[in-house]
């Protein structure tokens, strides 16, 4: 059976260090845990309650752990705040949940067949609270909320553990909060962030100077291809398609491995280049790539929005007949409304993603007909649209295919600091058609 870092693709120097912070984490509990009696008695010279709980769950031949290695200096290696960066589909959230699960491991090494491991994976530890930001920005309320929850004692014995996706969207007010936390954690407390750099502009420097960062850099095609073949029974060829296609991610590599509207919107995306022969179809082509984010955007959160409304509903008494269930409905419209914004929020957000996939699709055809004018000797991302690559590159020479590449880039840039996507992805189609 793997272990809970066998979905980190790529990342052997940062698997290392999150394992050797595991084991301190273990030696630490070990080296502070009250003794207690074993079953049955007998000597309880350097038994616990973890040693106990541990053996439950050895196996016959199992190799034994790095704790041991560890206890020679106690918590050496571990520190109470993590940032984990890198690109996006680096697998940012991947190791700070497999992180989350080795610390919770009875083993101290993140065995991947313990309950510790398996409820933290699985997002049902008690311990382990997961913050997604649904929305554009992650707020003080929620984040003063969390950072409570944070101060409680680990019902399990081992680590209250807080995993922030996109920390590079908590609000100012909301860094500020989790600041104060981090500056006086808890005892036993283990935040753990995800951003794409230590920038400023995604995590304040006061609260990265306060965290140890794991960097993990964009996963090698190859290593992404195996990860399909083996755990999703891809075809060898599809799978190298699939992963080199989506530059490293690995999330984007099974979407289109495995779902043909996927590939239909990729290939629509790929197009855009031939149908820019003039201002309006610039335009057109403007239009075309907004109207598909949006219709994507809306099927991929018009369940989720059905099923919280319907949820909602019933809790406030819809359908009900007694005396107070009308009284009750027209005293909902408050929090019918708050639902309705942070719904929008997330359809805004989920828009905004579905966009930036089509844009890094675009880049990555600029990109090959770059180093196909360069006569650079790497294999282009895109193996089917390098014909229409090659003659691209003739066309536009490096300089060309360059300024494209840049425009593709600053759109990306312009719809992160807010600006309208529609205009920023017009500006680029004309950038795109002037060259």
């Amino acid at each position: 059976m793997t272990d809970v870092f066998a979905d980190l693709v790529g990342q052997d120097e940062a698997v290392a260090t999150l394992r050797r912070a595991a084991a301190s984490a273990a030696a630490l509990l070990r080296a502070g845990a009250p003794v207690a009696t074993p079953a049955g008695g007998g000597d309880t010279d350097g038994y616990d309650d973890l040693d106990a709980l541990a053996e439950q769950f050895d196996q016959p031949g199992d190799e034994p752990g790095e704790v041991p290695a560890a206890e020679a200096d106690p918590g050496a290696g571990m520190t109470h705040a993590w940032i984990f960066t890198g690109p996006p589909g680096s697998g940012r959230s991947v190791a700070a949940r497999a992180f989350a699960a080795a610390l919770q491991c009875v083993h101290g090494t993140g065995c991947g067949r313990c309950p510790g491991c398996h409820t933290t994976l699985a997002g049902t530890h008690a311990d382990v609270r997961l913050v997604v930001p649904e929305g554009l920005s992650i707020g003080v309320g929620e984040m003063r909320a969390l950072v409570l929850r944070a101060a409680s004692t680990p019902s399990g014995g081992r680590w209250q553990i807080v995993i922030i996706e996109d920390a590079d969207r908590l609000t100012e007010a909301a860094g500020n909060a989790l600041l104060k936390a981090v500056e006086e954690p808890p005892p036993r407390t283990v935040f753990l962030l995800c951003a794409p750099s230590t920038h400023p502009d995604d995590v304040s420097v006061t609260i990265r100077s306060r965290c140890r960062v794991v960097p993990l850099r964009q996963p090698p095609a190859g290593a992404v291809a195996e990860v399909l073949e083996r755990w999703d029974g891809i075809a060898p060829d599809v799978a190298q398609w699939a992963a080199a296609a989506a530059q490293g991610h690995v999330g984007r590599a099974r979407r289109l491995a495995r779902d043909p509207e996927a590939r239909q919107r990729r290939e629509a995306v790929l197009a855009v280049p031939r149908r820019l022969t003039g201002v309006g179809a610039a335009f057109d082509a403007a239009s075309a790539l907004i109207e598909a984010a949006e219709a994507e955007a809306a099927a991929s959160v018009a369940e989720a929005d059905e099923a919280e409304r319907a949820a909602l509903q019933t809790a406030l008494g819809a359908g009900g007949t007694g005396r107070g269930a009308a009284g009750a409905m027209r005293g909902a419209a408050g929090q019918l409304k708050e639902l309705e914004r942070r719904q929008k929020s997330r359809a805004t957000r989920a828009q905004r993603d579905a966009l930036d996939r089509a844009l890094v699709d675009l880049a990555g055809f600029y990109r090959d007909a770059l180093t196909m004018a360069l006569r650079a000797p790497v294999e282009p991302v895109h193996t089917d649209t390098a014909t229409t690559a090659a003659a691209g590159a003739r066309k536009w020479d490096a300089e060309g295919s360059l300024r494209r590449l840049e425009a593709v880039l600053e759109c990306r840039a312009a719809i992160e600091a807010n600006v309208k996507p529609r205009i920023a992805v017009e500006a680029m189609m004309l950038s795109l058609w002037r060259g």
